[in-house]
């Protein structure tokens, strides 16, 4: 790996958990604060989840653009609504990898304890470079 491409993925991997963070404080607001529901009702918790990614989504796109993808060709590339489409089916197609790695994992190996901890990771390692190499390619066409 050139030593640009790896400061560029470190780039991501912080702009990416930065994003998380926001998504999971939005999931928790909308579900708590503004639905006024619990873990219980189980469609504030699917509008909850769904709002946290969007706005993490979109957190992700605009901090990468500025933060992570930096050459004139990505800068050009990445600032079109056509980019954020695919940005989003990128984030979407994680999404599904995160639900279907996660349910066969638990299916082998359980779903508590340490196993189910380091499950989760490495689950979020597979989506973190899928969502980077997958953006990389299909908006930013590799530069």
């Amino acid at each position: 790996m050139k030593k640009n491409t790896l400061f560029e993925f470190l780039r991501y991997a912080v702009v990416g958990g930065v994003a998380a963070l926001v998504d999971m404080g939005v999931n928790y607001a909308v579900l708590y604060w503004i639905l006024g529901a619990t873990k219980d009702d189980k469609w504030q918790v699917a509008a909850a989840v769904t709002a946290g990614f969007v706005i993490g989504l979109i957190v992700n796109f605009v901090l990468s653009n500025i933060f992570v993808f930096r050459t004139a060709e990505q800068q050009k590339d990445g600032k079109t609504v056509k980019a954020f489409l695919i940005y989003t089916v990128v984030g979407v197609i994680g999404y599904f990898l995160t639900v279907v790695l996660t349910l066969l994992g638990t299916y082998f190996i359980g779903e508590s304890g340490i196993w189910y901890l380091l499950l989760t990771c490495f689950v979020k390692g597979v989506v973190l470079i899928w969502n980077y190499i997958g953006r990389k390619i299909f908006v930013y066409r590799g530069h």
